[in-house]
């Protein structure tokens, strides 16, 4: 019977600060501008350098406390290496600003493909494809209207530019950094090709958001690939990784807490999903909704402007997933031009 939580360490570092977790590795945390609003990030102490994984954003403020940290907990050594679980930008934000000052990168290839791409990428406006998709969705009308005039949020407004180069992580490789052989595991679902890492010397598990405590990341679907289905993704790697979950293992997560217990919530992510998505076949067995109609039966919490953007795509994340089971069916569209879904 699998072991319940535990958190060794209830509190996290101060800002500036770091928490020794094992032997060499050094747990560290950043601010982010929004409601989840830290990262996690550690180093790795490789005799004469380090390897960072993770970075935060690309902002002044979170530069300035790396340099507090390479100051302090790093003792002045140099990051000869920086590790990207995924593109998101506050894992990767700064990569390319220690690559600058002589650290190789490596992430997997769809990570490195899908961040050059997007710190490329930079919008004054919404795309035409990205209102259609909110339309269809059922974001409200003067929300729509709003959102179409405004400056969208772009990668490159929170990611350092990346320079040319960079080392393939595969699932399946063995890599060595920190004094420790490690075995890679990719997940999909949050981000495509997500790197975790398993130690082969000791019981440390690098999650990144794949492997996180107390918050399911989130699972969405975008105007880039709007019949993806990143539940069913995740549903999948959420049951590739039970496979080699142990109690024992310590999970160094991208938010949160680092935590023991993994089974348990392996499981209880599963269950998560599995659970709103019968939500939503019940809600949709009363009447057709839109992606934005199913927030009460996927949130159970009023959603508001600041959270209907990663709400919508979650919601669509689970509608298309229902739909690739034939559980569910469109419906047509209503008077506002949002697409409906019933039972099939």
């Amino acid at each position: 019977m699998s072991a319940g939580l535990a958190y060794p360490w209830p509190e996290p570092p101060a800002p500036g600060s770091a928490i020794e977790v094992a032997p060499g590795v050094l747990w560290m945390r950043l601010p982010l501008p929004m409601k989840l609003d830290h990262v996690n990030v550690y180093a790795l102490d490789d005799g004469d350098s380090w390897t960072v994984v993770d970075t935060g954003f690309d902002t002044a403020k979170t530069r300035a406390i790396w340099q507090t940290l390479l100051d302090g907990p790093l003792a002045g050594k140099p990051v000869k290496r920086v590790i990207a679980t995924h593109h998101h930008p506050d894992h990767l934000g700064l990569a390319g600003w220690f690559m600058e000052r002589g650290a190789a990168f490596w992430t997997t290839r769809t990570a490195w493909l899908t961040a050059r791409m997007l710190v490329l990428d930079e919008q004054d406006a919404p795309t035409p494809e990205t209102i259609a998709f909110w339309r269809a969705a059922g974001m409200p009308r003067d929300l729509l209207a709003q959102r179409a005039g405004e400056r969208p949020f772009n990668f490159a407004d929170t990611v350092h530019p990346l320079p040319l180069g960079f080392t393939r992580l595969q699932d399946g490789q063995t890599v060595r950094f920190g004094g420790r052989d490690w075995d890679v595991a990719t997940g999909d679902g949050h981000a495509p090709e997500h790197a975790t890492f398993w130690s082969r010397d000791d019981d440390l598990v690098i999650g990144g958001d794949q492997l996180l405590p107390g918050i399911s990341p989130n699972l969405g679907v975008y105007p880039t690939e709007p019949g993806a289905d990143p539940v069913g993704e995740w549903l999948d790697s959420c049951t590739r990784f039970l496979a080699r979950a142990e109690d024992r293992h310590l999970v160094l997560p991208g938010h949160k807490l680092p935590f023991t217990g993994l089974p348990m919530r392996l499981d209880q992510m599963r269950e998560n999903h599995i659970s709103a998505l019968e939500r939503v076949v019940a809600l949709l067995a009363s009447a057709p909704q839109s992606a934005v109609g199913c927030f009460p039966a996927l949130f159970k919490r009023p959603i508001g402007p600041a959270e209907i953007g990663l709400a919508l795509v979650e919601s669509m994340a689970h509608l298309n997933h229902l739909a690739r089971q034939e559980r569910i069916t469109r419906a047509g569209t209503d008077d506002h031009g949002a697409e409906l879904w019933r039972v099939a």
